[in-house]
């Protein structure tokens, strides 16, 4: 995710390791993804999504 996240925006995402499989997209300490919720691990467009509409 890191990578295509790198490559669709040109930013570096940063990686937080957590446990039990949380997985958890923040974007400006926002959370825009949790797999608490989801059940499952989201697509990188999911994650694209979340970036644009965060973006100014």
């Amino acid at each position: 995710m890191q990578a295509a996240i790198k490559k669709e925006f040109g930013i570096t995402a940063s990686l937080k390791e957590g446990h039990s499989g949380i997985f958890t997209v923040a974007i400006d300490g926002k959370v825009a993804y949790n797999n608490q919720v989801t059940h499952r691990f989201p697509t990188d467009q999911e994650i694209f999504d979340q970036i644009r509409a965060a973006r100014p």
